[in-house]
């Protein structure tokens, strides 16, 4: 017993911390969703120019709606309509409403932008770069993520904002929610490097010792530590980079607009290697601009947060934006995970406008490098997304807010409802061929009725339907070739149309695969299966065939099946599912390829890839160097005397207990290092979680670093 005596945890006054300024609190309460408050913001109303706007999306997407449904209906009504056939049609109107939405959104995007008009919050990046007066701090949030590629996209970005000469009004945070020990030496090991390379003092790390709430709990620690201090807030994502010109903009819009608690760029995607993500890459630059545009035509002031690349209004975030905990079990309870919709939401409820400034480049973000990296993000998505069904009966909410909420939600239903569209015709099909029809209805009937549907007006209706999913890609192509410093930066209009086609038939392809992941990931949230929260893939993308054939194996079961059921009722319909059936049983090739890494973007490039942003090549230079080598946790602290000594004043104050009254890895750490007598036998017994209960508890650590180094094996 007397091996669990410990002096207690210094706080962090008493150790001093090199890595962090003196504290400045601001409160950050959780709101209260069943309880309307009143708007604290200066006034935002909507005008009747808005209105118009709004008017002419939805009225579009209602007449776009009906008449699909009309000509699907007079498909389906031939014999009358049964049971199955109006569930079909009912899932035929959700999924087409689904599309002509975005189609007309898309459409608005395209007429603004051939009319050269500026959508959004209008922030002119072409005039002398202003002077600002507000403090600003670009947090960077990290969960186990790889040091030296973190270190080099904060300095890359330091850098930039250095040589804008209005360095002095930014600090810059990297906030570290990471649990494994080796990484978290490691990222101090790195930054204090990063500062003996910038030489500033506006550099800070902050290490916390419970990742509550993961990135929202992240970012509401630094607003009640340090928010007090700061005007501003930049979030950024462990893979985000912002030019420096760009920052100081948008610091600068903040000032002009008092009314505006957010200012959301549109991130490009950089720094793609495989297939798949120079698809995706190559998708978000030549068709983001019109949907930017579109929703940022028809967002005005009631726009959304991305949760990352966005610059915050400090108080209004604190005041309003404290995230509550969700009644009921995970995954539908606890803390949100899908924090940024519902922050910009309630920033929103409280007066307070949200903008869109699509027109602002200089904003950076990348990809995962494969379809199965791709699908286990969008898992978490979707369980963060699914709890916001809890958020949407939030007093006062706005109504576009609302839509927002309810948009996100809608992006992985419509994966279930459109399988269940495909099952339901299949079952109709199959019903017609094999469950003989009544040709004389009852009652007296002198000919019989012969049940037969047109298939010429099937055709239309399909082809209908798959124009309004094409066609926006037509006009961002149409809008790229009307713009002379767009079709220059794309090198050429004819390779453009051949990656838009390109891209067309390779998405069709994985679009079944996806839906089949989207749709096990609802499944399994509905029946109550957490996701957890996994660090996210950054490396080239090559997969491993076993794990390929694994979650592969899956996609393909379902392409078989439906394929051997179209077949039981005709090779024509066999033909008329051939897309998604192809995607489906190609999935296997399709994962293997597309997660191959491609040397030339070829009919895939982009303006960033045929000529890097200054930003994004002083990162990847960066990155490039060779990372330091580290001996472990333990063996590089007892070799690093100044790593050390920034490690024990960086601790804070050890959180509440998760296990009653003992810390359990703290106490079988304590018990095991009672039992080593040298400190090669603490390397090889502890285990990770008692490892990171000794890192964040300087006396233990300090007795483990007194042992006798020992023999390295």
């Amino acid at each position: 017993m007397d091996a669990l005596k410990l002096s207690p945890t210094p706080s962090r006054e008493a150790l001093g911390s090199p890595f962090l300024p003196p504290e400045s609190p601001l409160p950050m309460p959780p709101c209260v969703l069943d309880r309307a408050i009143e708007a604290r913001g200066a006034p935002v109303h909507s005008g009747a120019a808005l209105m118009v706007r709004r008017l002419f999306l939805f009225a579009g997407t209602g007449l776009l709606t009906l008449a699909g449904g009309y000509g699907m209906y007079d498909v389906v009504k031939v014999g009358g309509v049964t049971f199955l056939e109006a569930m079909l049609l009912g899932l035929f109107l959700v999924l087409l409403a689904w599309i002509a939405f975005s189609f007309m959104s898309a459409l608005a995007g395209c007429f603004v932008l051939l009319t050269r008009r500026r959508p959004g919050l209008p922030i002119d990046t072409r005039c002398p770069l202003p002077r600002i007066a507000s403090r600003t701090a670009m947090l960077l949030p990290t969960y186990n993520e790889d040091p030296h590629l973190i270190m080099a996209r904060l300095r890359a970005m330091y850098e930039s904002v250095e040589a804008t000469r209005a360095g002095e009004q930014f600090g810059w945070f990297l906030l570290s929610d990471t649990t494994d020990p080796d990484i978290w030496v490691r990222e101090e090991m790195a930054f204090i490097r990063l500062r003996h390379a910038c030489g500033g003092d506006r550099l800070y790390y902050r290490h916390r010792s419970d990742n509550v709430a993961r990135k929202s709990g992240n970012i509401a620690d630094w607003v009640r530590r340090f928010g007090a201090n700061y005007d501003c807030m930049i979030v950024l994502d462990a893979d985000s980079l912002m030019e420096g010109d760009t920052i100081v903009r948008l610091v600068h819009a903040m000032e002009a607009h008092p009314a505006a608690a957010l200012i959301q760029t549109q991130p490009v995607i950089v720094n793609a290697r495989t297939l798949f993500s120079r698809l995706q890459q190559f998708a978000g630059r030549m068709y983001g601009p019109i949907i930017a545009a579109g929703n940022a035509w028809w967002h005005g002031r009631d726009s959304n947060y991305w949760g990352h690349n966005a610059i915050i209004r400090v108080r209004a975030f604190a005041a309003e934006a404290g995230l509550p905990e969700l009644r009921g079990r995970k995954p539908f309870g606890g803390h949100i995970l899908s924090h940024d919709f519902v922050e910009a939401a309630l920033m929103r409820r409280a007066g307070w406008a949200i903008y869109l400034a699509p027109t602002v480049s200089g904003s950076f973000e990348e990809i995962p490098p494969s379809i199965l990296d791709f699908a286990g993000r969008d898992r978490r998505w979707c369980q963060g997304n699914l709890q916001h069904l809890a958020v949407l009966p939030a007093r006062g909410l706005h109504w576009v807010s609302r839509l927002h909420l309810l948009t996100g939600i809608g992006s992985y239903l419509t994966a279930p409802l459109w399988l269940l569209f495909l099952v339901l015709g299949l079952l109709i099909s199959l019903q017609a061929r094999f469950i003989r029809p009544e040709y004389f209805p009852k009652g007296f009937s002198l000919f019989p009725t012969w049940p037969q549907q047109d298939p010429v007006l099937a055709a239309w209706v399909f082809a209908a339907t798959m124009g309004l999913l094409i066609l926006p890609k037509l006009l961002a192509y149409l809008v790229m070739i009307s713009n002379r410093e767009e079709r220059s930066g794309f090198a050429g209009s004819a390779r453009v149309f051949a990656g838009v086609v390109c891209e067309t038939l390779v998405a069709a392809l994985i679009a079944p695969c996806m839906m089949i992941f989207q749709s096990k990931a609802v499944v399994e949230i509905l029946v109550g299966r957490d996701a957890g929260w996994q660090v996210q893939c950054r490396s080239d993308g090559e997969l491993a065939l076993g794990e390929v054939y694994r979650k592969f194996a899956g996609p393909t079961l379902c392409g078989l099946a439906l394929s051997i059921s179209a077949y039981a009722v005709s090779l024509p319909l066999l033909l008329w599912m051939s897309p998604v059936v192809l995607g489906l049983l190609l999935s296997i090739p399709l994962g293997i390829v597309t997660s191959s890494r491609l040397k030339r973007p070829g009919v895939f490039a982009t303006p960033e890839t045929n000529r890097l942003p200054a930003v994004v090549l002083r990162a990847n230079e960066l990155a490039a160097s060779a990372p330091t080598e580290m001996a472990g946790a333990l063996r590089q602290l007892s070799q690093d005397s100044e790593l050390l000594r920034e490690h024990l004043g960086s601790l804070s104050l050890p959180s509440p207990r998760r296990f009653g009254p003992v810390d359990v890895p703290l106490a079988t750490a304590t018990v095991k290092v009672g039992a080593c007598e040298t400190l090669e036998d603490a390397v090889a017994w502890l285990d990770k979680s008692e490892l990171r209960a000794i890192l964040g508890h300087p006396a233990l650590l300090e007795r483990v670093l007194a042992l006798p180094p020992g023999r390295q094996e």
